[in-house]
């Protein structure tokens, strides 16, 4: 007679279906398996693989190089033709390309790297354009250095070269080693000159640390390292008052706020040497 008692492998059966976790493997856990293992046995084969591969590719390219997806011309906005053409010429994009191959981060981080460009956006556009809306830096300075003529903006970044002065006679000029580093204090100065702007030839910058104004006939205002406004400013009014810079003085020396010194010209030096020897000849006579 056969026991009706469970084998001692189907009890243990039993109490393991009874096992949260083993029911959830074999809901979950043995289908993966079972795929993954036959995925892998797959895959196993070379020529399989290859082949699979070759057919996404060509799936791939299929897709990219749908119409929709097609970029056929480039549209450079808002710029001058000088930048136009350096940012095709630094780009130099053979088109028609997929939009998928182009990466616009990059393309925007090459525009940029030009001295004319403040900054840009790159978009593609409807119809297959790839478009570069460029916002342009400002000349608003001419310096002079060793190596020629420079064109910067209110910040000190180059923007162009320029060949003669007489070709941006509209800009103002700083001179010296290190001027370009401090174009907006130059520029407060020279705004700060007004009345006497017709006269004011450029400013030169000394030591990299302080300026001088030059004037024509030779004439100098030579501010202080620190709070040169003030200096410039005290200066404008003395000759506002006193017609001062109309007189014959070589430089108008305030590097020491406390201490102004005038420097008189030769043919001044001269006058009042002159002046003294006729002053003491007829003390002796």
């Amino acid at each position: 007679m056969r026991d009706p008692a469970p084998s001692r492998l189907a009890y243990r059966m039993n109490r393991l279906m009874l096992t949260p976790r083993f029911r959830t493997f074999l809901r979950y856990g043995l289908p993966v398996l079972i795929v993954a293992s036959i995925g892998a046995f797959w895959a196993s084969d070379t020529d399989r693989r290859e082949d699979a591969s070759d057919r996404i590719a060509e799936l791939r390219r299929q897709i990219q190089e749908r119409p929709e997806f097609m970029v056929r011309m480039m549209a450079v906005e808002d710029v001058t033709e000088t930048v136009a053409v350096d940012i095709r010429s630094i780009l130099a994009i053979d088109f028609p390309q997929s939009s998928f191959d182009l990466d616009l981060d990059a393309i925007r981080a090459a525009v940029e790297t030009l001295d004319a460009v403040e900054s840009a956006a790159v978009q593609i556009r409807g119809g297959g354009v790839l478009s570069i809306d460029v916002t342009e830096r400002v000349p608003a300075i001419i310096w002079r250095e060793a190596e020629g003529l420079s064109l910067l903006d209110r910040d000190g970044h180059r923007v162009s070269t320029v060949a003669m002065r007489s070709d941006r006679s509209d800009l103002p000029l700083i001179v010296g080693q290190g001027a370009h580093d401090a174009v907006p204090e130059a520029l407060n100065l020279i705004a700060l000159s007004a009345p006497i702007a017709p006269r004011l030839r450029g400013l030169l910058r000394v030591g990299e640390r302080r300026w001088d104004l030059v004037l024509d006939r030779d004439q100098r205002i030579q501010l202080p390292e620190s709070d040169p406004t003030t200096a410039l400013k005290k200066v404008i009014a003395l000759d506002g008052a006193q017609d001062l810079l109309a007189r014959d003085i070589a430089a108008i020396d305030f590097r020491n706020p406390r201490r102004p010194v005038l420097r008189l010209t030769t043919g001044a030096i001269d006058a009042m040497t002159d002046i003294e020897l006729t002053e003491t000849r007829d003390t002796l006579r």
